[in-house]
């Protein structure tokens, strides 16, 4: 058996040729050959499916995510996606599949620095840059037993089964080492405009959007120095490449016409502008494969660019959730070993059996799901806030940013449509546009109830600065509030001593704000009835010690001691423990973590000269849930006295006070 069997179908075979340790060859007859041939049949549908992408930068990656999610939707063959990546696409693309736990989907990842100086000295003008190169490399970079492989660029959508692609290998010549379809534009025809000169093809050309790659056949006859001598020799008159490694492909194949293999148009429908894909997909039922191979992407003119956008929008707002179902015949394990014993330890009787579920659950994350930058500050103080959010707080995000300047790391818990959406609303808004310091990172939605702190530990993890500023979405930093805690990290010396900065909090009830720009005015607003000190009225205990009082008049920071309840916005050092993810929906989620805080010895310092102001919303669904349902308030309970016991156990008897607190309220 090659390397294309899946183990599953490798313990298929040996079942089927195993009999009473007589050897299958002395065994064979018609009876025999009866019973065999259904489970060969079945066998060749667990032949292990390897596809390669180079994929680079946030964009790519995103767009990389619905080509995978076609692939995986149409498919009955266990799969093995080889990723070329940069930094950035590694970091987002493992995160999201380890996350994402598809069963029978292997992953690699080939760091595409590694392969840079292989293909650098090639002059490119096509938009994809160096990475548009790096097909070329595949002998060389993916492992030297695979022996074929399906390339596709990210920008494809399938709408067929990708088995039926692979089985097209069987169809190769014994001398045929690559599949392509045609180019559907008149590129390489070179009558495109006034002295247009393209590199040479055959005939029309081939489009590398779609490759069928037999690695082993062309390790043998040498390709990567084949199309090094090709590419040397045509840049002597062509100078640069103008599409890139497709420039490259084609004048290999023109001067080796015998190794290409065919493919049928419909296997690599083109949507550019200047295509006449319409000749291919004169009847429907053709379609395979729709390549947006245009810098306009969805924007392209063809005529029927209505049918083919709305196939494409079923895969980009599709639950990706719903594609980790098992495959039917070949099992697998797709949860973790301590998952699968602890999803089995659960005790489906127990009244709180959906929150305890809840904390077990695995949501697929997508880190950076926009284009971010960020260069660190010399000092090492900078502050990143972080903050999480769910669709109904989207319209926050412009005001956030006008009140910060400084880095934001913020996780969205949001549908694969609604993350959509985002997109649309992030890439119309000139405000969010122009902002490339914010890590939006998408926690995809599962489960009955929202994963507050799970979501909030996923924005805590990803900030890329020594300190971080832990509030929610829905407060308003005080205009300056970012420099002033960077000079407080230096006056504190947070960088030796375990401090929590408080930020006190107020609120409007007010939509329309004419917001304070200095503490003497917020105090003004305050004494005017405009302003108050945050749920004041109906929930005190959550900042009663930030001591307000004090706060008015205090010109020097001052330390408050914990109290039961106390759940202040702090600013605290990236390595501060993470939320306890136990907590989901409403209710003691924050308060949680500022005891933990306490039970780490951490100084609770206020600081005189920082506010932070509440916007007024409607309330949200988790809260509505708490309010109204009896059992969902037992079960928060159950759940804060396990809390005290784990903390008791991890933090000895120092922890004590918090469960004797807890009792005397």
């Amino acid at each position: 058996m090659t390397d294309e069997l899946s183990q599953c179908g490798v313990s298929v075979l040996a079942q089927s040729v195993k009999s009473d340790g007589v050897a299958f060859g002395e065994r064979w007859c018609s009876e025999q050959q009866q019973l065999i041939a259904p489970l060969i049949l079945r066998l060749l549908s667990l032949q292990l499916i390897h596809v390669a992408c180079v994929c680079a930068g946030h964009n790519a990656s995103r767009d990389v995510v619905t080509l995978v999610k076609s692939v995986l939707f149409h498919r009955r063959n266990p799969l093995h996606f080889h990723f070329i990546t940069d930094t950035v696409a590694n970091r987002i693309l493992s995160s999201l599949f380890q996350s994402w736990m598809v069963p029978s989907v292997q992953v690699s990842f080939y760091d595409a620095d590694e392969l840079k100086s292989e293909v650098s000295w090639i002059p490119n003008k096509h938009y994809s840059g160096i990475y548009g190169l790096m097909k070329l490399t595949l002998t060389k970079a993916l492992p030297s037993d695979l022996t074929k492989v399906i390339v596709l660029d990210t920008d494809i959508t399938f709408a067929t089964d990708i088995a039926e692609l692979w089985g097209i290998f069987r169809k190769f010549t014994d001398k045929q080492v690559i599949g392509l379809v045609e180019n559907q534009s008149d590129w390489y025809l070179g009558n495109l405009w006034k002295n247009h000169k393209p590199w040479p093809a055959l005939g029309r050309g081939f489009n590398t959007g779609v490759i069928l790659l037999y690695l082993e056949r062309l390790r043998r006859i040498g390709w990567e120095q084949m199309w090094r001598l090709t590419a040397e020799r045509e840049l002597m008159s062509m100078l640069s490449t103008s599409l890139a490694d497709q420039d490259i492909f084609n004048a290999f194949i023109k001067q080796n016409p015998v190794l290409v293999h065919q493919l049928p148009c419909f296997w690599n429908v083109q949507l550019s502008d200047h295509t006449r894909s319409e000749q291919c997909y004169t009847e429907v039922s053709d379609l395979k494969v729709i390549h947006w191979n245009s810098p306009k992407k969805l924007r392209v003119k063809n005529k029927h660019v209505e049918f083919f956008r709305n196939l494409y929008l079923t895969f980009l707002e599709y639950d990706g959730n719903l594609l980790r179902r098992e495959l039917f015949g070949c099992p697998s394990q797709a949860n973790p070993e301590s998952l699968q014993t602890a999803l089995e330890e659960l005790d489906e009787d127990d009244q709180c059996y959906d929150f305890r579920r809840e904390r077990l659950t695995v949501h697929r994350v997508h880190l950076y799901f926009l284009q971010y930058e960020y260069t660190p500050t010399e000092d090492d103080t900078d502050i990143t806030l972080v903050a999480q959010l769910s669709m109904d707080r989207l319209q926050m995000l412009e005001a956030i940013c006008k009140h910060w300047e400084g880095p934001i790391s913020l996780a969205l818990y949001m549908s694969d449509a609604e993350a959509q959406q985002f997109l649309r609303y992030a890439q119309a808004s000139e405000v969010l546009k122009n902002r490339k310091n914010v890590g939006y990172h998408i926690v995809y939605k599962e489960g009955q109830f929202y994963p507050v702190n799970l979501v909030r530990n996923v924005a805590l993890k990803n900030a890329n600065t020594p300190y971080v500023f832990l509030t929610d979405v829905d407060f308003l930093p005080m205009y300056g509030l970012y420099d002033y805690l960077r000079k407080s990290v230096v006056q504190l010396d947070m960088a030796h001593t375990k401090k929590a900065l408080v930020v006190p909090a107020f609120e409007t009830l007010r939509y329309r704000l004419s917001f304070p720009k200095s503490k003497a005015e917020l105090l003004s607003m305050l004494d005017m009835g405009t302003l108050y000190t945050f749920r004041y009225h109906v929930w005190p205990k959550g900042h009663a010690p930030t001591n307000y009082a004090k706060w008015r008049t205090a010109t020097t920071p001052y330390k408050v001691e914990w109290e039961p309840d106390f759940e202040p916005y702090v600013v605290v050092r990236r390595d501060c423990p993470e939320y306890d993810q136990r907590f989901v929906g409403f209710g003691w989620n924050k308060v949680s973590h500022v005891m933990e805080l306490d039970a780490q010895e951490y100084d609770l310092m206020v600081l005189p000269n920082a506010f932070m102001i509440h916007m007024p919303h409607a309330p949200s669904f988790d809260i509505s849930k708490f309010r109204s349902s009896s059992s969902y308030r037992n079960c928060l309970n159950t759940l804060k006295d396990e809390f005290h016991q784990d903390l008791s156990r991890k933090y000895g008897s120092a922890a004590l006070k918090y469960l004797t607190a807890q009792r005397n309220i």
